[in-house]
């Protein structure tokens, strides 16, 4: 079983890891090619704005070619008159700031980049460093140069405005055009963001299922270490019984037993006494297989729980005064009435009691305290035993669950005498907590709801 368990760990972990590092890969590869395509979007934007503008540059420059004509005039112009006239405008002067940003949106729109933010400017003069950084910045968005300079963070595109008409004019300026979209590695995880949660939501999921799947191992292996210690245990309580039994009924066959009746009667309390624990040990776990199928079934009545502590101290007289035990009991008196079943909250009582003589040690002392509080009353059960580990306090209360002394059967019984408590606790609305120090004892606090009684009907607190 353990070397299965190692063998599917293993292998789970190892695909596990190649599944992430496939993903992450896969990941990376598309997030490259989102930025490929984002600077290849930012170019064709750019082409669409450069052709656009360029149309109005030549529309303008063939309407100037009309003044070539001297009869266009009264008289015949100078040459560098005739030039100004057909110097067309530039494009920073026919077009407003705001009319700019609605075509570069345009642009951006058409080639699916919507509600993409950028920064544009369009300058003229001679070679391009000298006029980005100059006065001839003609039109510009607010935050253009920041964006320009930061070529680390920022994608940016430039383009040229020149007609092919220079041989016409010989003066026509030249305009460039420059966009740069600020931050486009958030632009690019802004367009795969669905993509990439769903990778992690499904690696999540593949992660959760690995997790679940180990720990279904471990509890089926734990589970499997409960079901071998049960069986153990069960065979242990069982046989000594059963042995005692045998020999009760051979020394009964002995022809002096049978004349001495008091022997007799010796042998048949022992063969009695012995029956009743093995009923008792099969009762124990009838009512456990009954919680399990959450079928525990309550006959709730008024009950006095200081009373029902005392019975249950009275039963277990004999026993404690046989180790010597010391018992001390502080039950506030006054109102002390909950809605409970008196056999299982008897029940309760006996298995804290019956839990403290198993892991007593020499002069063992318990402590019964009752103290009502608010709508409930707090039931302590103080030992001075053995104590318990932090580990076993978490553990206490599961099904089948035994603390270890050293010997596996040193201490009687299946494991499943607080399981119970616990879920008496809770069918009747409770709560119970255990605080322990190994080597000086154990305190088990319970608190359980109260009802009041009034003009003969029972109504809870």
């Amino acid at each position: 079983m353990k070397k299965n368990f190692t063998i599917i760990f293993i292998l789970i972990s190892v695909s596990l890891i190649g599944i992430i590092y496939i993903q992450w890969n896969w990941i990376s590869t598309m997030v490259e090619n989102k930025e490929e395509e984002l600077n290849h979007k930012l170019n064709d934007v750019t082409t669409d704005v450069f052709r656009e503008l360029i149309e109005y540059k030549q529309t303008a420059l063939s309407g100037s070619q009309l003044l070539q004509s001297p009869q266009s005039f009264g008289f015949r112009p100078s040459e560098q008159f005739r030039r100004e006239l057909m110097r067309p405008l530039l494009i920073s002067q026919r077009f407003s700031y705001q009319e700019m940003s609605d075509i570069l949106r345009k642009a951006f729109n058409y080639r699916g980049l919507k509600d993409t933010k950028f920064e544009f400017c369009i300058f003229s003069g001679g070679g391009f460093t000298s006029s980005i950084f100059s006065n001839n910045n003609e039109l510009k968005s607010p935050n253009y140069f920041a964006a320009f300079t930061d070529t680390i963070h920022n994608l940016r595109t430039i383009l040229p405005l020149i007609a092919n008409t220079m041989e016409l004019t010989g003066t026509e300026p030249i305009e460039t055009l420059s966009i740069v979209v600020p931050d486009y590695k958030d632009v690019v995880m802004k367009q795969m963001r669905w993509m990439i949660f769903g990778v992690i939501f499904f690696t999540l999921i593949i992660v959760s299922a690995f997790y679940v799947t180990v720990r279904t191992l471990l509890m089926q292996k734990k589970l499997s270490e409960i079901k071998n210690d049960f069986i153990n245990n069960m065979t242990h309580e069982f046989k000594t019984p059963l042995a005692t039994i045998s020999l009760a009924v051979d020394a009964m066959r002995n022809e002096k037993v049978v004349r001495d009746q008091e022997k007799s009667a010796y042998f048949s309390g022992i063969i009695k006494e012995e029956n009743r624990r093995m009923n008792k040990q099969v009762e124990t776990i009838l009512q456990a297989a009954l919680i399990d199928r959450q079928e525990l079934q309550l006959k709730l009545q008024p009950l006095h729980i200081n009373d029902v502590i005392r019975r249950v101290m009275e039963n277990f007289k004999l026993q404690l005064e046989e180790i010597h035990a010391n018992v001390i009991l502080q039950l506030e008196e006054g109102y002390d009435i909950a809605q409970a079943d008196e056999v299982h909250f008897t029940n309760l009582i006996s298995n804290l009691i019956d839990n403290a003589i198993k892991y007593s040690r020499e002069k063992l002392t318990i402590r019964i305290q009752t103290h009502r509080s608010g709508k409930n009353m707090l039931i302590k059960v103080e030992d001075n035993g053995i104590g318990m580990s932090k580990e076993t306090q978490r553990r206490i209360f599961e099904k089948f669950f035994r603390a270890h002394t050293g010997n596996v059967h040193n201490v009687k019984g299946f494991g499943l005498g607080l399981s119970y408590v616990k879920s008496v606790v809770d069918a009747h609305g409770g709560r119970i907590r255990v605080d322990s120090t190994i080597g000086k004892g154990t305190t088990f606090t319970l608190e359980i709801p109260l009802i009041r009684q009034e003009k003969g009907l029972t109504i809870k607190v």
